[in-house]
C-alpha cells in the first residue's frame, strides 16, 4: 500500500469493510479492487467498487497509486459491469471527490448504477 499525502482516515467503514471488520453482500474481490453492494442503493443496481489501498479521492489515486493497480482497478470496475449483466441496458459511473460533491465516505469508490433509465445526470 502506498502512503499518500491526504489524510486518510483507518476507520472510514469501507477501511473497515476491506479489513473484514464489518460485513458487505460481496460481489466480485481481486487483488485491485472489492466492489459490493451498496446498503443504500439509488438505482435498482447500485454497486460500490473500490481500491485496494489508501485512497481519499481519484487525484489522490491517480497521484499516488502504483500503475499495475490504477490499470487493475479500472478493469475490475468494468468486470463488474459485465459480470452483472449491465452492458445490453448500459449503466452510469459516478466518482465523487469531496464535499461539495456530496463524497459521504472518504475513501475513493466507484458507484455503478443501472437497471433503469437514469435521466440526466444533473439537474438545475
Amino acid at each position: 500500500m502506498v502512503q499518500n499525502d491526504e489524510s486518510y482516515d483507518d476507520d472510514n467503514i469501507f477501511a473497515r469493510i476491506l479489513a473484514g471488520t464489518i460485513p458487505a453482500r460481496l460481489l466480485f474481490e481481486n487483488e485491485h479492487a472489492l466492489a459490493f453492494a451498496d446498503i443504500n442503493p439509488q438505482a435498482p443496481v447500485h454497486i460500490l467498487v473500490i481500491p485496494k489501498g489508501r485512497y481519499v479521492s481519484m487525484a489522490d489515486f491517480a497521484a499516488s497509486a502504483p500503475d499495475t493497480l490504477v490499470a487493475g482497478f479500472w478493469r475490475a470496475v468494468g468486470e463488474v459491469a459485465r459480470a452483472q449483466g449491465l452492458e445490453p441496458g448500459g449503466y452510469r459511473l459516478l466518482v465523487n471527490a469531496g464535499p461539495d460533491s456530496h463524497q459521504e465516505v472518504p475513501h475513493l469508490h466507484v458507484h455503478i448504477l443501472a437497471g433503469k433509465p437514469l435521466g440526466p445526470l444533473l439537474t438545475r
